[in-house]
């Protein structure tokens, strides 16, 4: 358990932005990989499995409390467009991002992320961070393809505007 708390924890995190329910989400993978506890003991993938079932845990979590976050294609204020009324929740940005060092520029980039809607943030933390295809995103969070690339494309893109720095570091 020790080895992977961190890895399972920080899975649940990134999907939930909760630390409370990333904790819970946690503590139940890890009853889940005790009931297994002779078969995983002696699985080389064991760090697999224990992300995989954390992942699908935090997106059952997410889609039985759905009623909590909207998507971003649903979000829009009274006389305000989509890109407006998301603009108007961002903070400023950061001008001092090209002097820090990858660390810190890690951290900025999960504060940018813990901002954008979560309709924005589920799908692009699934993608760069746990790989998934366009494909497989859209079955998990059962909506369109076309959502899951229009999301993914509005997040990077208000990700860069936020981050004001190389492309290529928000896409890593």
């Amino acid at each position: 358990m020790r080895d992977y708390q961190n890895m399972v924890f920080t899975t649940a995190f990134r999907l939930l932005r909760n630390e409370a329910e990333a904790e819970d989400i946690a503590q139940e993978v890890f009853l889940k990989a005790y009931e297994r506890f002779d078969e995983l003991s002696v699985s080389p993938t064991v760090g697999g499995w224990l992300k995989t079932v954390a992942r699908n845990l935090s997106l059952n979590h997410l889609t039985r409390y759905r009623a909590r976050w909207r998507f971003f294609s649903e979000f829009e204020r009274e006389g305000e467009s989509d890109q407006e009324a998301f603009g108007a929740n961002l903070p400023a940005p950061d001008t001092h991002t090209q002097t820090v060092d990858a660390a810190d520029q890690r951290e900025i980039l999960e504060e940018a992320l813990e901002k954008l809607p979560a309709a924005q943030r589920i799908p692009l933390v699934l993608y760069h961070f746990e790989n998934l295809g366009y494909d497989e995103i859209a079955a998990k969070l059962k909506v369109s393809l076309g959502k899951v690339k229009t999301d993914i494309h509005r997040g990077r893109e208000a990700l860069r505007r936020k981050l004001q720095f190389n492309p290529e570091v928000v896409e890593a």
